[in-house]
Parts: C-alpha cells; structure tokens; sequence
C-alpha cells in the first residue's frame, strides 16, 4: 500500500457488474443437471412442477429484497455476519461463522471436481474419468481462481462477465429451440402441456422437498449483501440488480424447463443423470460440446463468485475479533488474500476424500434457518434502533413472509421425515461452542499467534484495513 492511502475494500462494481455477479452464482450447474428434482417432489406433475419453478422465483425475489436491507443499513462487505453480531449477539453470528466455514469450501470442492470431471470426460471416452486426474485438475481449477482473486475486484468482474454471456448464450439456445418446437406444433411435444395436471398432485411434504429442490436453482440472491462494501451506491444498486436479475433468471428458466419437457417425457427427465445433455443429444446430438461448454462455464463462474464473495465474510468476522487478525488484512490490489488463501486450503483437504463433500448435505438446509434468524434479527433490530439510518426499509409483509417460507421448508421435511442428517448438522453446528468459548468469549491469545501474523504479513504484503464503522459511515450509505 501507498503511505496516506486509504487501506480498504473499493467500491468498484456498478449495476451492470452486480446484476452479473448475481446472474452467475445463480445460474450454476443446477439448471443443465439437475431439474429433476423438482419433477421428482411433484409426482411427475408437469404443471405443478412448472408453477413450484415460478414459486420459487417470487419467494426468491421476496427473501432477497428482505435481505437487501442488511446490505443498505450496513454498507460492508460480509453485512451478513456484521448484522447478526450486532443484532442477535455473537454467539449466533459464530455460528453462521463456524457453519460457513466448513459448507463453503466443500461446496467449493464438490463444484470443482464436478468442472474438472466435465472438462476431462471427452479424454476418456466410454468410461469414468480416474480420480486422481480429476482431483488434481480441481485443485489446479481452485488455486487459478484464488490467483485471479488476489489481483483485485476488477478483474474478478470482468471474468464473470465473459462467462455469464458464455452460460446466458447456450441458455437461450435451448430456450428458443424450445419454443420452435412447440411454435410449429409437433403433436409429441404439444401433448405433454394439454395433460399437464393430470398426475397425481404431491402432499404438503413433497410440495416442501420440491420447493427446497427449485430454491437451490435460485441460490446465491443473497450474493450482492455478502460484497455490499465493493459495490457502489449499494442503496440502490442492490435492490435494482436483485429486481433485474431475478426476473430475467425466472424467466430463462421457466423457458428452459418448459424445453425440456417438449423434448423428453418427464420419465425420460427423471433417467437421466444430465437432463441438457440428453436433451441435445434428441434436438441436436452433433452438438453436445455445447452443453459442455455451458456447464463448464457455469461451474467456474459460480465457483469464482463463492470464492470472492465468501472471503468477505472471513474478513468482516476477523474485524469484529471472531478470527485472528490476518484475515482483516488487504493486499494491494484491496483483497483480503489470507481470507481467500484459507477457503483454498479447506476446499483443497476436502476433495483429496471426496467422501467428505456430503458435509455439504448435512448443512444445506440451514441456509433458510440462516434466512429467517436474520428476518427475527431485522425486526429486533428496528425495535431496538429504531431511528438508525435505513436507506431501503422492506415492508413487514415480505419479512413475515420470508419468515414464515423459511421455517417451512426446514421444520416440514425435519418433523414429517427426520434423517440422520440433520441430527448430524446440528451436533456439527454446535460443536462450534468448542471453538468460541476460548478464543470467542474468554478472547485467549497466545504469542505465537503474533509472531505467524508478522510472518504472513510480510510473506504476502498485506496491511490492516481501515476501521469497520468508519467504512459504513463512508459513501456507501
């Protein structure tokens, strides 16, 4: 850093490259793989599946704009963590740490070995790719991510960019195609929209299932809170690429499932393990190398966007003295390198045993636990603080709202049909009071944690960053 420079995160991303990041952490692998889910959890249902798709848009779009107020109060990136801490206490903000901590790199490793899988599936043609190429190719993917992030926020976006348009192009493509078939009337794929209700219509579990199936195809709205210190104005940039992102997304995939079933029965979607690859090999087989490059495409921009963004979240939690000091340090390009260095080592240790990724499963639906503390939190908060400055104020509705759609699709699956795994996601989150009673509550240091901070900070050239609350009094507001 130069001597007098201010040393925190830039607001470099405007509207366009906002609405970018959230169009690639949304759009990832799910709609090309796996929307089979969704028949699966209505009964093979065409109609109700396609309307739980257009559900999960507007519940979508309801928790995000709920959320978007957590950004606009708290103009930071990680706000997330920043806000629970201030509004529920700390414990709970440890826990939303201690969960993040071990989810996201093996989301990271699981989507890295997917990619690398992909990638090298053409070179072993007819049979399965070796594991340890496909492991050593996702760890070299992960590591060129964690270089690309270390230059800064700007070549970050521009990345995503490139690859969203890349996604974006061969979604369009099966939308159109689609859209042809039915324009022109052929009756095999007219027929399975005039008996789209016919099957047997899901009970209220399954109806939970599908909908958890659906808002993982939509996850990651909540990207834009998670960087809300890189953004600029968040006040109304946030809000506005919420609203333009997740309308265009709505759209394209109610489009592109509407394809799928005009192409495939819905027995034909739930056989296969690819339903865009079966799919093109029934409109176009010579042309499946697009399919490739669009699942690739999304794999590394999602995987790209979840490195950067989940870094913040180390950094903000180290600011407020829940992690040790080096991961509040900047380099000089402004990004929180150590932060992103130890998301690269967990995701690293977790795709040497790939068994370990089912972690990923045992904390998966804690994300809309996650969802409504934080709408309990916002309306303690406005009782408490009632004249802190609120920029954009979500209207109680929608609160109660997303509150209520949150602890239905956890407790409904948990209470009708409880699984091991979540008895082991949540002895997992509270093993966590292990961590946090010495080093979170009693504050314990130890000396030779100074002596490794000095180390790395000369190792990697960072530098402290600024004081959190002069960063949310700045411009951001």
């Amino acid at each position: 850093m130069k001597t007098g420079e201010s040393t925190q995160l830039q607001r470099v991303i405007g509207y366009f490259h906002g609405t970018i990041f959230l169009f690639s952490i949304i759009i990832g692998a799910g709609i090309f793989i796996a929307p089979k889910g969704v028949l699966k959890y209505t009964s093979l249902n065409v109609g109700v599946s396609l309307i739980i798709w257009a559900a999960c848009a507007i519940v979508s779009m309801i928790a995000a704009l709920s959320y978007a107020e957590l950004g606009t109060t708290f103009p930071i990136s990680g706000a997330q963590f920043y806000f629970l801490k201030r509004s529920l206490g700390s414990i709970i903000a440890f826990f939303y740490l201690w969960i993040s901590l071990f989810s996201t790199p093996a989301g990271l490793a699981a989507r890295g070995l997917l990619l690398a899988g992909y990638i090298l599936q053409p070179f072993f043609p007819g049979c399965f790719v070796p594991e340890m190429p496909k492991k050593c190719l996702a760890l070299a993917i992960l590591w060129c991510l964690g270089i690309l992030n270390a230059r800064g926020v700007k070549e970050v976006a521009w990345f995503q960019t490139i690859t969203t348009l890349v996604k974006m192009a061969v979604l369009c493509f099966i939308s159109v195609t689609g859209i042809v078939l039915l324009i022109r009337g052929r009756k095999e794929n007219v027929a399975r929209f005039e008996n789209a209700f016919d099957a047997e219509v899901p009970d209220a579990l399954q109806i939970a299932e599908a909908f958890l199936q659906g808002l993982y195809a939509y996850s990651g709205w909540g990207v834009l809170v998670q960087i809300a210190g890189e953004l600029k104005n968040p006040s109304e940039n946030i809000n506005k690429c919420v609203v333009t992102a997740l309308t265009l997304v709505a759209v394209i995939y109610l489009l592109v499932n509407i394809s799928y079933i005009a192409v495939l029965t819905p027995k034909e979607i739930m056989s296969s393990d690819a339903v865009a690859v079966t799919w093109m090999n029934r409109v176009i087989p010579s042309m499946q190398w697009v399919i490739s490059i669009g699942v690739s495409s999304s794999i590394f921009s999602s995987l790209n966007c979840t490195l950067f963004s989940s870094s913040r979240l180390l950094y903000v939690a180290s600011q407020e003295h829940q992690l040790p000091f080096i991961f509040s340090t900047l380099n000089i390009h402004s990004c929180p390198v150590v932060a992103v260095i130890l998301r690269l080592i967990f995701a690293s240790i977790m795709i040497i045993p790939s068994d370990l990724i089912l972690l990923i499963n045992y904390v998966g639906f804690i994300n809309w636990l996650e969802l409504g503390l934080m709408m309990i939190g916002l309306l303690k908060l406005r009782y408490q603080e009632p004249n802190l400055h609120r920029p954009y104020r979500v209207r109680l509705p929608l609160v109660f709202g997303t509150m209520a759609m949150s602890f239905f699709l956890v407790l409904t699956p948990t209470i009708k049909s409880p699984t091991m795994s979540h008895i082991y996601a949540f002895l997992f989150i509270f093993s966590g009071l292990l961590f946090y009673l010495p080093f979170g509550h009693f504050n314990l240091n130890c000396t030779y944690f100074n002596k490794i901070t000095c180390f790395l900070q000369l190792l990697l050239n960072v530098s402290p960053a600024d004081d959190i609350n002069d960063y949310i009094s700045e411009e951001g507001r």
